[in-house]
């Protein structure tokens, strides 16, 4: 095991020497492209599996077997929405009604709007991905990961201003850069102290983590508003999860792949479905048994309301300027224009420019 916030650069390191573990498991987008050079073919592997776009090389073969479906909603506290005068069931739909729901719990002064850890710059990624996925349109969305749309365009720069303006609203706690986001954001949520987190469709800081402490009935669950959004209702970003890959370096690649083909099995996901409330990406596990109502509504949306998921589709040299530019921001160190113009030369460089 290692410190999630040098999982990467430790992994890199390995790599880059020839070395490193014979299996590893790997973020699908950004992260796992960056490492595709150091992984074996496993395409052969992955009939039956969703969620591939995410863990495929230029040419189309996948480097690795995803063994879950990511996406990002934001969870509410119902009883704090109650406290604040607001109706518990009935989530903002619009950005004017997200608006208004903060300003309530501003105005009630028992909590922040939301919770935030952006100590490693993870939060930004969370916020870009969830508002893109209402305001860019496919083809934005591509063009974004193929560095032809800019950080500074003004689909991307309003993101960027959104991410300033909601902290001068006062929607977050004070101290969101110096708090980890796993999981200090996500035990504050859970303690009640914060209204709405926006959390993950897996493996932690999501529905069910959250129900075991605030309750089945007490927990409430919404797509992200945004401004100007592309379909009449929030759109939620949804990418392949996590999943192993091979290293190519390995003398043990066999093995490996055996290993990788048990993880990523029906029988296995099963379990992790049951017992850890994951969304899965091998299709026949049943998830039919899954009572929570939260987790009902999320899997409904996987059908028609789902879009790309914006931080994944750019490279990992991106993410890591947009973690620094995030922080930057929050701290009035710097201007969007300045954050965007940066970026745009990171993303430049990054595609060859």
């Amino acid at each position: 095991m290692q410190p999630n916030d040098q999982y990467y650069t430790l992994l890199g390191t390995a790599l880059s020497s020839g070395q490193g573990p014979d299996l590893f498991l790997l973020n699908g987008g950004a992260q796992a492209r960056a490492r595709m050079d150091a992984l074996t073919d496993v395409t052969a592997s992955a009939d039956g599996l969703v969620g591939l776009a995410e863990f495929e090389s230029p040419e189309g073969a996948v480097m690795a077997l995803p063994i879950t479906i990511q996406g990002f909603v934001v969870y509410y506290n119902k009883a704090r929405y109650e406290e604040a005068g607001l109706d518990p069931d009935a989530p903002p739909q619009t950005w004017e009604e997200l608006v208004s729901v903060c300003e309530a719990i501003t105005a009630a002064g028992e909590v922040p709007c939301f919770s935030l850890g952006n100590k490693e710059g993870f939060a930004a990624e969370f916020f870009l991905s969830a508002i893109a996925a209402s305001t860019l349109t496919d083809e934005q969305h591509s063009a974004f990961a193929a560095g032809d749309l800019a950080w500074s365009s003004p689909e991307i720069s309003e993101i960027l201003s959104l991410w300033v303006e909601t902290n001068d609203m006062g929607w977050y706690p004070r101290g969101a850069n110096s708090t980890a986001k796993f999981m200090d954001e996500y035990e504050q949520f859970m303690r009640g102290d914060a209204a709405n987190t926006i959390g993950l469709l897996s493996d932690v800081a999501h529905w069910k983590q959250f129900e075991d402490f605030l309750g089945a009935e007490g927990l409430g669950v919404y797509r992200h508003p945004a401004p100007d959004m592309v379909s009449d209702h929030p759109m939620m970003p949804v990418a392949g999860g996590i999943g192993y890959g091979v290293n190519a370096a390995s003398a043990k690649a066999d093995l490996a792949l055996e290993l990788a083909q048990t993880l990523a099995a029906a029988g296995p996901i099963q379990t992790f479905v049951n017992d850890a409330g994951v969304v899965p990406a091998n299709t026949m596990v049943d998830t039919s048994g899954l009572s929570s109502p939260a987790a009902g509504t999320i899997l409904g949306w996987l059908d028609g309301s789902s879009a790309q998921m914006a931080h994944a589709n750019v490279t990992a040299e991106e993410l890591a300027e947009w973690h620094r530019q995030s922080q930057l921001l929050l701290n009035g160190e710097t201007t969007v224009a300045d954050a965007a113009a940066r970026m745009d030369e990171v993303q430049a460089a990054a595609h060859g420019g």
